[in-house]
C-alpha cells in the first residue's frame, strides 16, 4: 500500500476506475495509514475498495476503502424511526493520498450501488474537531440532517476510539484509565441517504 503512485494527474476518468469488496484487513491497513482515526471495528458488514482497472490487481493496489456498519441501537431509532433495523453507518472513508480528484465521491458513490438493498437508510458523520464539514456526502446527494449532541472525542497513541465496548460504554473515568487522552466533547454533522 505505500507503493502507489499518481496514475493520472487531475480528476478521476470513471472508465478507468472500479469500487469492488475487499478483506476487512485491505480496510484496516488502509485506515490505519491514512483515516485520522488511525483505526476501526474488527467487523464489517461491507468493506469496499477503489482500484485502477489496469494497474491494481491485488488487495494491496487499493486507492480508497468504505468501510460500513450498523450504528448503535439509539443512532438507528433516531435516525429512521420506521425501520431502525435498515440503517447501515459508513463508519470509514479513506482515500490513498495519490488518488486523483473526485476518488472519494466516485467511490462513495459506487459503494453504495454495492449494498445490500435490506439497508434502505445509509447514515454518515462528519468530525468538527477536525474541521470537517461534510463536503464529500453533500457532493453525493446525501441530506445533511444537522449536529449531534456533542460527545467526548478519545485518543490513545493517536487512534481515536468511542467509549463502546459491545455492549457496555465506558466512562470517561474509564476511558482515561486505559490510557486515553479526553480531547474535549466535539459535536458531529450528520448526513443520511434514503435508498428508495
Amino acid at each position: 500500500m505505500g507503493d502507489i503512485k499518481l496514475l493520472s494527474p487531475g480528476d478521476l476518468r470513471k472508465a478507468s476506475w472500479l469500487v469492488r469488496p475487499v478483506a476487512l484487513d485491505t480496510a484496516q491497513r488502509m485506515v490505519e495509514r491514512y483515516h485520522y482515526a488511525h483505526g476501526g471495528s474488527n467487523t464489517a458488514v461491507a468493506c469496499h475498495g477503489l482500484f485502477h482497472r489496469e494497474r491494481s490487481f491485488w488487495d494491496a493496489d487499493c486507492y480508497g476503502v468504505a468501510w460500513w456498519l450498523p450504528p448503535t441501537r439509539a443512532a438507528a431509532v433516531a435516525t429512521h424511526p420506521d425501520n431502525p433495523g435498515g440503517v447501515l453507518a459508513l463508519t470509514r472513508l479513506v482515500i490513498h493520498p495519490g488518488a486523483p480528484r473526485n476518488a472519494a465521491t466516485f467511490l462513495l458513490a459506487r459503494s453504495v450501488k454495492l449494498l445490500d438493498a435490506r439497508w434502505d437508510c445509509l447514515v454518515t458523520y462528519a468530525d468538527t474537531w477536525r474541521g470537517h464539514t461534510g463536503g464529500i456526502y453533500r457532493a453525493a446527494n446525501w441530506t445533511y440532517v444537522g449536529l449531534t449532541d456533542p460527545e467526548w472525542v478519545y485518543v490513545r497513541n493517536g487512534r481515536m476510539m468511542g467509549p463502546k465496548r459491545g455492549p457496555v460504554t465506558l466512562s470517561r473515568a474509564q476511558m482515561e484509565a486505559d490510557g486515553f487522552d479526553a480531547l474535549g466533547k466535539f459535536a458531529k454533522h450528520k448526513f443520511v441517504l434514503a435508498r428508495v
